[in-house]
């Protein structure tokens, strides 16, 4: 029996908010230490009040245009009641049956086309508070500081049927999330948590079997594995004909790459939701506390839309869209380094037919230095981007050197090293170094000259009709003259000597 998996996530992101979803404590407290950011609202004490939070409420309502939602008109407040050491309430405040935003859609990219994945909903509630148990689990603390986070909850249909497709769905939701400002949305800083159902059923099927739910994953990677696991575990029940007869909530096992149950999965009569009694239900139109045309228009360019721009008109290449426009940090550098480029391109070529190739070109040059080789700079000394001092002016100019032929590659790094580092204008600091680029044949002949006596076995090689062989001797030549021979001069004068 050939089966497939059905997957649908359940998507929780934190709002970064000044201050807490119905109070007035700060919404910081992860910076601050334990049960410091805290108050009697927050903490559940009897006989305190609630009040709504206007900017979570702006930025849950943004976030679910950006999916394609419709805001409903009339939105309440709900009791979601259940007892937990990291719940002081006894009840959460959430949304049940009016959430912001209902039935939107993502399109995510995939190998094999684009796939549209249904938003069931998006509401708002307040986060728990933080447990922390012991390895033996003897006792447990708790952190009240996240008590009150404004928190989205964004809920899938079940269009998902491969682990990939899941992972690739929460990148574009962590995107979407930072292009909008409303939450940093780190996995591993518990920002965005992800609960996975998932259940399989013959191919052909349509109804749904009993699921499974794998609570709290917080890593792309951790996503797509424990669904694998589920995958091969339910796998396995349906062909001893066993399959999963209730619905489970397991946890994933990172140390171990397993899932382990922990309860059975409650209901939605088990939370026993009835209407928040002490918040005033939300209206949405104009001139009302969501003004959803209003907010639209505050919208800046989704990720999906950035992508298409700048392969279509910036001619980025296809390859490095994703790595340059998955932070928008990195997605406006780029952007503002091609339009320095494409201004010295107009400036310096008076030929309209080299200006038009050269201008073609420099999306793909800048793009493909910033994906292979500065963020492969900050990669290595894990430094982040936001804190590195080079500017787009500044590396627009370093590849202005380098596709003058004033620096090779390897000059350029080095003088690329120091801009993330110290900052400072590439010309200047080529000036410090002392070096340039040599490109004079007089110059080079002694390296080539000597290159060549020194290694008579890739010479022999080279002769007998092996090419690649001389790629060990531009490399000596290269060290010879300290990195500063310019490659295709020094490749040009081993083949007439060679020959």
């Amino acid at each position: 029996m050939e089966l497939e998996p059905v997957i649908g996530l359940e998507c929780h992101i934190q709002l970064k908010t000044r201050t807490k979803m119905f109070c007035g404590c700060s919404n910081r407290g992860e910076y601050e230490p334990p049960n410091k950011t805290i108050c009697p609202i927050c903490t559940g004490h009897p006989g305190t009040l609630p009040v709504i939070n206007r900017a979570a409420v702006a930025s849950a309502a943004r976030m679910a245009l950006a999916l394609g939602c419709t805001i409903n008109e009339h939105l309440k407040w709900d009791r979601k009641n259940y007892f937990y050491p990291d719940l002081p309430k006894g009840y959460q405040i959430s949304q049940y049956d009016l959430p912001i935003g209902i039935h939107g859609a993502l399109e995510i990219p995939g190998a094999d086309g684009a796939t549209t994945i249904r938003i069931n909903r998006l509401h708002l509630e307040e986060d728990a508070a933080k447990n922390t148990h012991s390895r033996d689990r003897n006792w447990t603390l708790v952190d009240y500081n996240r008590a009150g986070t404004p928190l989205m909850e964004i809920v899938t249909e079940a269009d998902f049927h491969s682990p990939q497709q899941a992972k690739r769905y929460l990148q574009e939701l962590q995107m979407i999330a930072r292009y909008l400002d409303v939450s940093d949305a780190d996995m591993e800083k518990g920002h965005l948590r992800c609960d996975a159902n998932i259940s399989l059923r013959p191919v052909g099927e349509t109804r749904f079997w009993h699921k499974t739910e794998v609570k709290n994953i917080n890593s792309f990677k951790h996503v797509e594995r424990a669904l694998e696991y589920e995958i091969i575990r339910q796998t396995k029940l349906w062909q001893t004909n066993t399959p999963p007869s209730t619905n489970t909530t397991r946890g994933w096992n990172e140390a171990k790459q397993v899932t382990v149950e922990q309860r059975w999965k409650e209901g939605e009569g088990d939370y026993r939701y009835f209407p928040e009694p002490d918040l005033p239900p939300v209206h949405a139109g104009p001139g009302q506390a969501i003004d959803p045309e209003a907010l639209r228009a505050t919208l800046p360019e989704l990720p999906a839309a950035r992508r298409h721009r700048f392969i279509e008109q910036l001619g980025v290449n296809p390859t490095d869209v994703l790595t340059l426009t998955g932070d928008p940090t990195i997605a406006t550098f780029c952007e503002n380094a091609i339009s320095e480029m494409e201004q010295w391109i107009a400036d310096t070529t008076e030929d309209d037919a080299d200006r038009e190739a050269l201008t073609k070109k420099a999306g793909k040059t800048v793009s493909s230095w910033i994906a292979s080789k500065l963020l492969g700079i900050l990669n290595d000394r894990g430094t982040a981007f936001a804190d590195a001092k080079v500017t787009p002016e500044n590396f627009a100019e370093l590849l202005q050197l380098f596709l003058a032929r004033r620096v090779n590659s390897t000059i350029a790094m080095q003088i690329l090293t120091q801009m993330v580092v110290i900052g400072g204008e590439p010309h200047i600091l080529l000036a410090e170094m002392g070096t340039s680029q040599v490109s004079d044949g007089a110059t080079l002949t002694d390296a080539v000259t000597a290159a060549i006596a020194a290694h008579p076995g890739p010479v022999a090689d080279y002769r007998a009709g092996k090419k690649n062989a001389i790629q060990f001797l531009l490399g000596q030549v290269m060290r010879e003259t300290k990195g500063t021979a310019d490659p295709a001069v020094a490749r040009q004068l081993l083949e007439e000597r060679l020959q």
